[in-house]
């Protein structure tokens, strides 16, 4: 049994009776008959097992993305049913509700108790609920039970049952790197020949026939050509395109630490290094997949937690963001050795490997250090990690003493991730180090840089 606010009022309203007649008896009878009330409505009710519950949603949507879910209640008791239903959704999908009662007189997105609707149906009768989501949070996110609070016709008390239904709604990253991804598609077509640039430099990648001049290669010269045409033809190369590119996204305890962003020139606490790194491989996977190269993710600690292999062009991205939805830092020290054998095991030749990991020093000098030269003789390393603005600001504080100290020690950081970039180039790395607004569009550079000198 659940009580109403109108119970309360009808048993402080026994107050006028014994004020008027003030023996122990009045008070007996006033609670007697409160209880009966109580009872008389509660069998009433319409029993809330007998409420029938279909709750749609949306497989998956972007973070950030408001989206709907759909609940048809349908009365399938022979009472009428007044009731109160909560679709509950975890905190992180901020839920909103909207009191289908008066949606058609009031505006439709005046919120009132989260995720409570009010429904009054004939039997038989079927409403279908609105609950309004938008998510906060990247993953996987499953809804709770559907509470059904049925009302007796005094609406004085009734009764409630919680009932299970399916619900899983998949959160993708939001990709705000996405606004790069134009700049960096108008670079890479220079770079192909189809604007004012042009690559040269030899490759191995066929490109056209045209006449010997002195000074080609007499391996150039094309046999079959000179002996149709008549004249000495040698065949151009153009620097290789096609190559594959390995994003590998750490996913150890280093990664979960929450780094500082800047907003409108104030420092706020943001998400964690690996939000970062995920809109990092997203943008990256998009350019090098635009530019022709197989690209695969890689999200690793001391177990695969994401794999995408095989998949190009418009199947590329999606399959990125669903892979990458549901990972979430783990607190464990990253297996390096593990993780330059998976490298290997999945590509053979030379190809561009991307470390999004940290520049923490002792996670570095106990971890990467030891592997990195095994992992750049055979492939092109690129180490990329995402600064704190938090310690950025701490740098520039000269106020008091207290402040003094935190710039003192946040220089001190920065000598030391300095000098572990350093020990990494020595190693024949890239090292790509920038707040968490600008790796992305950082990394992307990167690359292009590395394709223009011919590097990958």
């Amino acid at each position: 049994m659940v009580l109403t606010w109108r119970a309360v009022v009808l048993a402080a309203l026994g107050a006028v009776p014994v004020a008027l007649w003030p023996v122990p008896g009045v008070v007996l009878v006033w609670a007697l008959v409160v209880v009966g009330v109580c009872c008389l409505d509660v069998a009433l009710a319409a029993s809330p097992r007998q409420v029938a519950l279909q709750r749609s949603v949306p497989t998956a949507v972007r973070l950030g993305t408001p989206v709907d879910s759909r609940l048809v209640v349908t009365n399938a008791a022979r009472r009428r049913l007044r009731a109160v239903v909560r679709d509950a959704w975890p905190p992180s999908l901020a839920a909103e509700a909207h009191d289908a009662g008066r949606r058609a007189h009031d505006d439709p997105a005046a919120p009132v108790r989260a995720a409570r609707h009010t429904v009054d149906l004939a039997p038989g009768d079927a409403v279908r609920l609105r609950t309004p989501l938008l998510p906060t949070r990247r993953g996987d996110r499953s809804a709770g039970p559907v509470t059904v609070r049925t009302l007796g016709p005094l609406r004085v008390a009734g009764r409630q049952a919680s009932i299970p239904v399916g619900g899983r709604l998949r959160v993708l990253p939001e990709f705000t790197a996405r606004r790069h991804l134009p700049s960096r598609l108008a670079r890479l077509r220079e770079m192909d020949g189809r604007a004012a640039v042009q690559v040269r430099g030899e490759g191995t990648e066929f490109d056209s026939l045209r006449e010997y001049v002195v000074g080609d290669d007499v391996r150039s010269i094309d046999w079959r050509a000179t002996a149709r045409r008549g004249d000495v033809v040698v065949r151009t190369w153009r620097p290789e395109r096609d190559r594959r590119v390995v994003v590998v996204l750490d996913t150890g305890r280093t990664s979960a630490a929450r780094i500082g962003t800047v907003d409108d020139g104030a420092v706020n606490v943001g998400g964690t290094r690996l939000e970062a790194s995920v809109e990092a491989a997203l943008l990256l996977g998009t350019l090098a997949d635009r530019a022709g190269d197989r690209v695969q993710v890689l999200a690793y600690d001391r177990a695969v937690r994401a794999r995408v292999a095989g998949a190009s062009g418009p199947r590329l991205l999606p399959a990125m963001a669903d892979a990458l939805a549901a990972v979430e830092p783990v607190l464990l020290e990253t297996d390096w050795t593990g993780l330059v054998g998976q490298v290997r095991a999945r590509v053979s030749q030379r190809s561009l490997v991307v470390l999004l990991t940290s520049l923490d020093p002792a996670a570095v000098e106990t971890g990467l250090l030891p592997v990195i030269d095994g992992l750049a003789e055979t492939h092109q390393v690129v180490v990329a990690a995402v600064s704190d603005a938090e310690v950025a600001a701490l740098g520039a504080g000269r106020e008091s003493v207290e402040d003094v100290y935190d710039a003192a020690a946040a220089a001190r950081g920065d000598l030391d991730r300095s000098a572990v970039a350093a020990v990494l180039r020595r190693h024949g790395a890239e090292v790509v180090e920038a707040l968490p607004d600008e790796l992305a569009p950082r990394l992307a550079d990167t690359y292009l840089a590395l394709k223009a000198a011919g590097r990958l």
